[in-house]
């Protein structure tokens, strides 16, 4: 049978518009999806979930110096954040100035529920977020990880995901800081506003220890 450019034409428009749909249909779906879409599709992810078991040391913070400024006590903190299972080396560290000595650290703790895990216990993650001292109002504290950025120390979760839906899953479990319910339906919750605080001395080291259970609190210890 023979082809006229006309039906050449006709059929080369036909493959155009499938693909065209085709894309779009992606692009929509992917647009649409959420954090439960990924939490019951992808099983990888799943099982990094799972993998949050009792994070128990997770960092530390101790004093540089503690001196007077213009008549007013400045304790200068050294904050450090480690590799899960790894607590001695460092992800993160950072360097703050606060006025008087007690001073708190605030901290997102981000529950899974059980449904996600196959041993039916509840599995939790953390955001640091700010540091403050008495004197300040905490939403003037300095910030310690950038809202919205992916976490380096649950680098399993983020492997887990593709570039898109990394952004989607760590924008969504930042969003829990405003809006602690927000993924309530979806069997994720945050404790809002869950932090430590302690007058802090030169030579000791505090602890920050975490559950799985989403338990946070401080440990004092005599510096080595």
């Amino acid at each position: 049978m023979k082809i006229t450019a006309g039906k050449v034409l006709l059929i080369v428009l036909v493959i155009v518009v499938a693909i065209t749909a085709a894309v779009c249909f992606k692009l929509f779906w992917s647009a649409g999806r959420t954090l439960f879409d990924l939490l019951n599709e992808n099983r990888k992810l799943r099982q990094a979930v799972a993998n949050l078991t009792a994070e128990s040391q997770i960092g530390y913070a101790k004093v540089l110096t503690q001196e007077m400024r213009d008549g007013r006590l400045v304790t200068r903190v050294r904050f450090v954040e480690t590799q899960r299972d790894e607590p001695r080396r460092i992800v993160l560290e950072k360097e703050y100035d606060i006025e008087g000595d007690v001073v708190h650290f605030d901290a997102l703790i981000v529950k899974f529920a059980p449904q996600y895990v196959s041993d039916g216990r509840s599995r939790a993650l953390y955001l640091w977020r700010r540091v403050y001292g008495e004197k300040m109002k905490p939403e003037d504290g300095f910030l310690i990880e950038t809202p919205g950025s992916e976490l380096r120390r649950y680098s399993a979760i983020s492997s887990a995901l593709s570039t898109r839906d990394r952004a989607l899953f760590w924008t969504e479990i930042w969003k829990l800081s405003n809006d602690p319910l927000r993924l309530h339906d979806a069997g994720i919750s945050a404790v809002y506003g869950n932090d430590v605080y302690q007058q802090l001395k030169p030579g000791l080291i505090y602890l920050f220890r975490i559950g799985n259970n989403g338990q946070f609190y401080l440990e004092t210890a005599p510096q080595m």
